[in-house]
């Protein structure tokens, strides 16, 4: 008996040892023979599951009937507290980014996928405990602060391992990816629906059976990516590669994270990211309730008036163009330079700013639907092309960690988008007395003015400075690297 378990600890040990072995970054380089399409799968898997909190909503009309089921009783969550949850995610998402950035680098992309998804996945099992016993605390503490930390390291692992696979394609690369954090929302949101009817009953919403399954499904999802992602190989090089211009890519030395951060340039690129999507998540946020008041029975009569069916249909086809303008505009970001994309983005997007208050009052519902269409297409697109565009700026090196840093920006716009539409429109509403379809008018021109110093920002940013560069001898790789370079 002594000799079996001696045996059985001994198997256990070399498991275990294997185990961690196995996720450390010295183990993820690819062998000969690894294809390069496989990382962009790997990448969908952690993005298509974090995407889930762009559907979250999903959840707050249920939470808000845990106790009373069929209607809201006295003791329910309020709609208001609630909606911390998101916020609390949103703002962890970008701190973790900025706080864990270079350790992202040090760790390599498997392990820091695999405690995306263990810190992810855990987050709902809370929450589910937190459904269970009532106890918004837990909420917070499960999709909030530990789900938002998932969120945050599953957003940057795959970034930098994708540039260093595709340098002749960056913004196809990453826009493969982060294409699949707009689409989630799209498969977690009629998946929340069919679990919590599939979980319901004349007791119960069903809402923390469904937070344990989806908890349990994504762990499974997230866990397959990390073990399919690898790191290329110090002299790795795609077979039949076409390098852009020099004069897109701006520059083939690199910065250190610590250093970047002391650079106008990343300074500039976190008002960019900052300006496009405050202006874009703004109006992602009240797209529903925002295109009822435009298009109310008031403001253009029964025949084109707006009800909540049609503003669902009008939120997913958002969701949709946000989730294509991913791909598509870093793809052509990789043939039209990144500073020209981002220009794009703001002198069209300026444009159809204004153009939307003359829908409305033109009654145009073809017109205000393409414009935000274009929009939300211009907000996913620069979300994806910002990491090839700190590429261009700063090098491979440990772009992961810049990007990390730069999302505060991003946590940042989550409260100054929303908060200046509703805040707005609320004024107006009760302290100027104008009716709910005219109140956007000026946000409108709002979001024009942030864009317009978007665009001065950008114009403003150039090749960094060579003192901020590194030396190759600091910068380069000293591990061993396969001599033959992976098949692709």
């Amino acid at each position: 008996m002594h000799g079996l378990l001696s045996e059985t600890a001994k198997i256990t040990s070399f498991i275990d040892v294997s185990l961690i072995q196995f996720f450390q970054k010295e183990s993820s380089y690819a062998s000969k023979g690894y294809s390069r399409w496989f990382v962009p799968v790997s990448a969908l898997c952690i993005h298509l599951c974090i995407g889930q909190i762009y559907a979250f909503s999903v959840f707050n009309e249920p939470l808000t009937k845990i106790i009373g089921v069929a209607e809201q009783a006295p003791d329910d969550w309020k709609l208001t507290e609630i909606g911390w949850v998101f916020t609390i995610a949103i703002f962890f998402l970008g701190a973790s980014a900025a706080i864990f950035g270079k350790w992202v680098e040090r760790a390599g992309p498997r392990k820091t996928m695999l405690l995306s998804a263990l810190c992810f996945s855990s987050g709902f099992i809370i929450s589910a405990i937190g459904v269970k016993t009532h106890e918004i605390w837990l909420m917070y503490l499960g999709s909030g602060v530990i789900g938002g930390i998932g969120l945050g390291l599953g957003y940057i692992s795959p970034v930098s391992t994708l540039i260093k696979w595709f340098p002749d394609k960056p913004g196809m690369a990453t826009g493969m990816a982060i294409m699949g954090f707009g689409g989630g929302a799209m498969i977690a949101s009629p998946l929340s629906v069919k679990l919590m009817d599939y979980f319901g009953s004349e007791a119960g919403q069903g809402v923390y059976e469904t937070f344990a399954a989806m908890g349990s499904l994504y762990f499974v999802v997230m866990l397959m990516g990390s073990l399919l992602v690898r790191l290329p190989g110090k002299d790795f090089a795609p077979k039949n590669a076409k390098l852009r211009p020099q004069k897109k890519r701006i520059t083939s030395a690199n910065v250190l994270a610590d250093q970047a951060i002391k650079t106008p340039q990343f300074w500039l690129l976190f008002m960019v990211l900052l300006l496009n999507v405050s202006a874009g998540i703004g109006v992602l946020g009240q797209a529903s309730v925002m295109i009822q008041e435009v298009f109310s029975l008031e403001s253009v009569g029964p025949d084109l008036a707006m009800d909540a069916a049609s503003a669902a249909a009008f939120v997913g086809m958002l969701s949709l163009f946000n989730m294509l303008g991913r791909f598509v505009w870093s793809s052509l970001s990789d043939y039209l330079g990144r500073k020209n994309t981002y220009t794009i983005f703001f002198i069209l997007g300026m444009a159809l700013y204004v153009a939307v208050p003359f829908a409305g009052s033109m009654k145009g519902i073809v017109l205000f639907c393409v414009a935000f269409s274009i929009i939300m297409s211009m907000y996913g697109g620069g979300f994806a092309t910002i990491p090839a565009y700190l590429k261009d700026l700063f090098g491979t090196k440990q772009v992961g960690a810049i990007h990390g840093r730069l999302l505060l920006a991003w946590s940042l716009a989550a409260i100054v988008g929303p908060v200046t539409i509703n805040y707005l429109r609320d004024y107006q509403i009760n302290e100027l007395g104008k009716p709910s379809y005219e109140v956007y008018n000026l946000t409108m021109y709002l979001m024009a003015g942030l864009l317009f110093i978007g665009l001065i920002c950008n114009l403003f940013v150039k090749e960094v400075d060579a003192k901020h560069h590194i030396s190759e001898e600091i910068g380069s790789d000293q591990r061993p690297q396969p001599s033959m370079p992976p098949k692709q």
